[in-house]
């Protein structure tokens, strides 16, 4: 198939499917389009099973033609991170930067060996033996909470200021950890480099990418911010912010620093600066409202793809059931890693009723998990790492998605009813 042909097939299924979720589910519309997305991917594997296959062939080809991890990674989440980080108040996030700091570089690495060593008892438990450094490298890709997931359901949710800021922008800067971590034990797992030499490779790479990255997002926020300051046409400047996303992703790919991080900095400088300083009213509605649609569309095809992905992944009832411990490993790390830093902190200051329970079930793993136990290499340990992160996803968005709404309510008041105070 063409590249317009796939295109094509992935709108016109998500259009389908967030047409149905309308008119019947009433989910938020990336949950609504996943879950059908599965149930589509199910319907197909029970009807090849009798003999009857429906275009299943086809669109496993399709899926087998597409790279996930470069369709996500080096293309979609660029416009996801920049329209997320558009909308996040830099002063809320100012008010909470020690606990995001701590939650996106101590939580990571926490959950990386927690999760890490965690699986690999459990797989040698079930026989389904791997090298120690691959399931670290699980936990490392299973690591940092998702912010294309976290902050479309968060939307959908009425998680309390404080928290929303928290949850949020964890999502939005931890990534950047988890995916420098990632390539370090990935070269260690191919025997590239020596541990010595990974630990010093760690320093000097986190450097390069979270630094660089946050410099460079700086840069090309600002002289995008100088460009639009200058102008009052909002087609000229919804272009300018799509050539400082596009462009300025590509170009830190290109210096091999974080692309995510650049593109997370510079929203928040043209959501926040931009938005106060360089743009009359009508270019701000025109600006939200093109990006909010970016944001929407975007989201539901990844959605989509993440649904579809079953058609083409090893399930066996091994990997399912290691799957299954592994949601709960999963959550037992992310309760252990926020529960200590809140624990640190609460000497300092104060913290809202739930703020535990209600950060570790809204740390959603997502679409980035799933790309990077994709770019793992041909390996017996490849169709493992990327099972178990299949379900672990599942459930996360799923289950984790659809019922945060309700998990915040019940742990958001205090005794009496009333929500606690936080500073």
């Amino acid at each position: 198939m063409t590249l317009f042909e796939i295109v094509s097939v992935l709108l016109v299924l998500t259009a389908l499917f967030s047409y149905v979720n309308y008119r019947l589910l009433h989910m938020p519309t990336t949950i609504g389009v996943m879950l059908m997305a599965l149930a589509f991917s199910l319907l197909l594997i029970v009807l090849n099973s009798f003999g009857v296959s429906i275009g299943q062939a086809d669109i496993a080809r399709m899926l087998k033609g597409i790279d996930f991890n470069q369709a996500l990674l080096h293309s979609m989440l660029s416009f996801l991170l920049f329209a997320g980080a558009l909308h996040v108040n830099l002063d809320d996030l100012r008010n909470q930067k020690w606990m995001i700091a701590m939650l996106a570089t101590g939580g990571v690495l926490a959950t990386t060996v927690i999760v890490g060593g965690l699986t690999w008892l459990l797989l040698d438990a079930l026989g389904v033996g791997i090298s120690f450094i691959y399931c670290l490298l699980f936990g490392a890709l299973i690591a940092p909470t998702d912010p294309v997931a976290v902050l479309g359901i968060l939307k959908s949710v009425g998680v309390p200021k404080s928290l929303e800021t928290k949850i949020a922008g964890e999502s939005l800067f931890n990534d950047g950890v988890g995916v420098v971590v990632f390539l370090i034990l990935l070269e260690l797992a191919a025997g590239d480099v020596s541990p010595a030499q990974s630990a010093q490779d760690m320093v000097v790479l986190f450097a390069q990418e979270a630094i660089g990255g946050a410099v460079l997002g700086l840069l090309l926020g600002w002289v995008s911010y100088k460009l639009l300051k200058h102008i009052d046409n909002y087609q000229v400047e919804v272009l300018l912010t799509l050539a400082l996303v596009s462009g300025g992703y590509a170009l830190a790919d290109r210096l091999h620093m974080s692309g995510p991080i650049a593109m997370v900095v510079a929203g928040l400088l043209i959501g926040n600066h931009g938005r106060s300083y360089a743009m009359s009213d009508t270019t701000r509605k025109r600006l939200d409202d093109f990006w909010e649609l970016v944001d929407e569309v975007l989201n539901a095809v990844l959605f989509l793809l993440i649904g579809l992905e079953m058609l083409i992944l090893p399930f066996t009832p091994e990997l399912i059931l290691a799957g299954s411990a592994a949601i709960v490993i999963t959550l037992f790390a992310r309760w252990t890693s926020v529960g200590t830093v809140v624990a640190l902190m609460s000497r300092f200051r104060g913290f809202s009723q739930g703020v535990v329970p209600i950060m570790t079930w809204g740390g959603l793993r997502g679409g980035i998990s799933v790309a990077l136990a994709l770019s793992v290499p041909d390996a017996p340990e490849r169709d493992v790492l990327v099972t178990i992160t299949y379900v672990v996803v599942v459930f996360s968005i799923l289950v984790q998605g659809i019922t945060l709404g309700p998990v915040v309510r019940r742990f958001s008041t205090s005794a009496g009813g009333a929500p606690s105070a936080e500073r």
